[in-house]
Formats: structure tokens, C-alpha cells, sequence
């Protein structure tokens, strides 16, 4: 499938969404492998998306009881599903990290209305190191423990472990919010040499086949992250902090209902 045949299959399926929701896609994006920049043949397309439900929808008494995401059935090789405008603004107040990658996504299918821009102009008031360390470090190790212990390994979890790790690095170097594209992570890692190697050679041997099945643990690979969540067992790893105000983004939410819905 080409570009433009894929960018026509993402709206017609966001449009899809808008007619059967009665909503307004604000931000779409690609949130996964082909985002991070190793997609195989194979690889799914992982389409998010941001939505404004009208005004009525939110004045609502029981609105803490309706859901907040859409969610489309999964067909194969479409994943697609989004988060409501209220529930992003909460997210994006936490420093909530899938949320920040989708903004920063080097893949954007639709950005209807100024929400987008005015979210990413909020990040560095709202951005905080110390909630996306903790999210991106839990998620390595639980990762490794499900994934990537003993001889015999999923050979494709070691980005969903390495990823992670190289985020802790990104924020421990004081680089702001973590970017989308895993080429980026490694570059500024100042991994050594050996290490690069072989996330090199798993890159290649991904973005050449399919997807990657059981095999061998990968040594210098498994080295690194052991050394790696070592490292971070030693150290005491931050808390989050308490949330920051939410006037800016009480403005931001009923700015946009205006914007979309007049």
C-alpha cells in the first residue's frame, strides 16, 4: 500500500468516526512501531486520535459515568482508537507520556483546529521530569520481567524494554519531553559502541522481515538493560509531583468547544 492510499484509508475511517460519534476529530496521529521508525512489512498501522464531543454532551450530570475514549474495532493492519478532549487535557496535566509522544508524532494525519499547537505551547509550563521518568522506567521493567528473561527471548520486546531505558537517559539528561522516533533515543544515549552494534543489526533484521519470533538472547543488548535497571534499583527513583493548575487548560477545553462547534 502506498502513502496516499494509506493517508485516504486513516480518513476515511476518522471520518467514519466523526459521522458514527457525532464528534470532531481535532488530532490524529501514528503512535507506534512506524511512528518509532522500525516497522516491519507487516507491522500494524496504530492510528490515535484526539476528539470534541458538542458542548451538551459535557453539561451533563452523570459525564463522569459516560466513557471517554472510542475505540473501533481492530482490523488487521488497523488499530485505531482516541481519547476524548477532556480526558487528554487531564492526561496532558500529568505529564501523561503516550499522550506528549502523539504530540510530538513524526506522523500526523489530521490536526483540525489550533488544539493541538495550543497543547504543545502548554508542555514546557506543564512538563514533568519526574512523572515521565517513573512511567517510562516502570514500563521497562515490567517488560523485562514478562519478556526478556532466560536464554531463549521475545527478540521483539527488546525495544519495548530498550525504548523505555533510553527515555530515563533522555530525561536524566534534562532534553524536555521524550520524542516519538527511537533513532533519536539511541543517538543521544552515548551507548557504547558494542551495544549500538547490535540494536543496529536488530533494527535491520526487523525492518527487513516480519515480525521478530523467540530466539537467543541478544548479549550486549541484555547486558545494557541489566545494567541499566541495576543502576536504577541503586538510585531512588523520584515520585511524581502533585499536578500543576488547570486554569490554562480549562481555557484550552472550552476555547476549542467553541472553535469546532460554532
Amino acid at each position: 500500500m502506498d502513502q496516499q492510499a494509506i493517508d485516504n484509508e486513516v480518513q476515511r475511517r476518522l471520518d467514519a468516526v466523526e459521522q458514527a460519534e457525532d464528534v470532531v476529530v481535532l488530532f490524529a496521529c501514528e503512535s507506534g512501531s512506524r511512528a518509532w521508525g522500525f516497522a516491519s512489512a507487516d507491522s500494524d498501522f496504530d492510528v490515535r486520535f484526539i476528539y470534541a464531543r458538542r458542548p451538551d454532551w459535557y453539561l451533563s450530570i452523570d459525564l463522569e459515568q459516560r466513557r471517554d475514549v472510542i475505540e473501533t474495532p481492530i482490523e488487521d493492519p488497523w488499530d485505531v482508537n482516541g481519547w476524548d478532549l477532556r480526558k487528554a487535557l487531564q492526561l496532558l496535566r500529568k505529564s501523561n507520556p503516550p499522550l506528549l509522544e502523539w504530540l510530538q508524532s513524526p506522523i500526523v494525519y489530521r490536526e483540525h483546529s489550533s488544539t493541538a499547537r495550543r497543547m504543545r505551547d502548554l508542555l514546557p509550563e506543564l512538563y514533568s521530569a519526574r512523572s515521565s521518568h517513573y512511567h517510562y522506567l516502570h514500563m521497562a521493567r515490567k517488560n523485562f520481567r514478562e519478556y526478556l528473561r532466560g536464554d531463549i527471548v521475545r527478540r521483539k520486546k527488546y525495544f519495548y524494554v530498550l525504548r523505555p531505558l533510553l527515555a530515563c537517559r533522555w530525561i536524566e539528561a534534562q532534553r524536555g519531553a521524550v520524542p516519538m522516533e527511537f533513532a533519536t533515543l539511541v543517538k543521544h544515549a552515548e551507548l557504547e559502541r558494542s551495544v549500538t552494534t547490535a540494536i543496529e543489526a536488530l533494527l535491520e533484521e526487523k525492518r527487513s522481515g516480519g515480525e521478530l519470533s523467540r530466539g537467543p538472547r541478544i548479549s550486549a543488548i541484555s547486558e545494557f538493560i541489566e545494567a541499566e535497571l541495576d543502576r536504577h534499583d541503586r538510585e531512588a527513583s523520584p515520585r511524581p509531583q502533585p499536578s500543576p493548575r488547570v486554569t490554562e487548560l480549562n481555557e484550552l477545553f472550552r476555547e476549542t468547544l467553541k472553535e469546532v462547534w460554532r
